[in-house]
């Protein structure tokens, strides 16, 4: 049996190991050279840099359109799946249906990325859409991978939940749209915000699937950034990922405030 401070060692070490990279990349990223290892003096200049790109910039910008309205779609069909795996029963076809859908959960994404580019081009082969590649074929490639997560959420969400409820609302004569809108989706609200944003981060944060599926004039911003650092990093790329660590961390304070109101 270890011992507490053991332990406690361990942890700290772990944590270490994790977030002390994080703390050199924004430490750097307002070094004056630009040199990414050696300290020559404070500045902001790697910020002005950045907020002068206009290519991230805009590549920022298609990437949160993007993933906003990929987690949307995928929120929508994800939401509809969970709801027949976990109320339907059993159903002829079913098993097939859940290999169909789980298999982004286990595939590689060269499989997914390469398995999209290949339907998107047949897909244009035989009926002219999508004519050529783009922010389109990205974001439809992004929902698709992504139904699969929120399926799994909500329909954890749907077995804990009690169809009770349900069933006294339409006992008391509520239409089946009523009882959904009223009684069903305020109880799955948690699960559909988390389904969301376990999709938008995905898209956000996604390379493979949407280099396969992208074309030109539609790189989103992390292909803009492994393509930045394959040429070498820039303290530029430390600065944008400062802004997004300090982004994020804004939005986990404000929703840790209104959970303890």
């Amino acid at each position: 049996m270890l011992s507490r401070g053991t332990l406690i060692g361990w942890l700290v070490v772990c944590y270490a190991f994790l977030y002390l990279p994080v703390a050199f990349l924004i430490g750097f990223s307002f070094n004056d050279s630009r040199s990414v290892t050696a300290w020559s003096g404070f500045s902001l200049r790697w910020y002005r840099v950045l907020f002068q790109d206009t290519a991230l910039l805009d590549s920022a910008w298609l990437s949160l359109r993007i993933a906003a309205v990929s987690a949307s779609l995928a929120l929508v069909i994800g939401t509809a799946a969970g709801m027949a795996l976990a109320r339907f029963g059993r159903f002829r076809g079913r098993a097939v249906f859940e290999a169909a859908l789980f298999a982004p959960l286990v595939l590689p994404e060269v499989i997914a990325g390469l398995a999209l580019l290949l339907l998107f081009v047949v897909l244009e082969r035989f009926t002219g859409w999508p004519s050529g590649r783009g922010a389109g074929t990205v974001t439809i490639a992004h929902a698709s991978v992504s139904v699969a997560y929120v399926a799994v959420v909500v329909r954890a969400r749907l077995a804990d939940m009690d169809p009770a409820v349900e069933d006294a609302a339409a006992d008391l004569y509520a239409p089946p749209w009523r009882v959904f809108v009223h009684v069903t989706v305020p109880l799955l609200a948690p699960a559909l915000a988390a389904g969301w944003l376990l999709a938008f981060t995905l898209s956000l944060d996604d390379v493979i699937v949407a280099s396969f599926t992208s074309g030109p004039g539609a790189s989103t911003l992390p292909m803009m950034v492994f393509s930045a650092t394959r040429l070498g990093v820039t303290p530029e790329i430390y600065a944008l990922a400062t802004v997004i660590v300090v982004g994020v961390g804004l939005v986990l304070a404000v929703a840790a405030r209104g959970r303890r109101e």
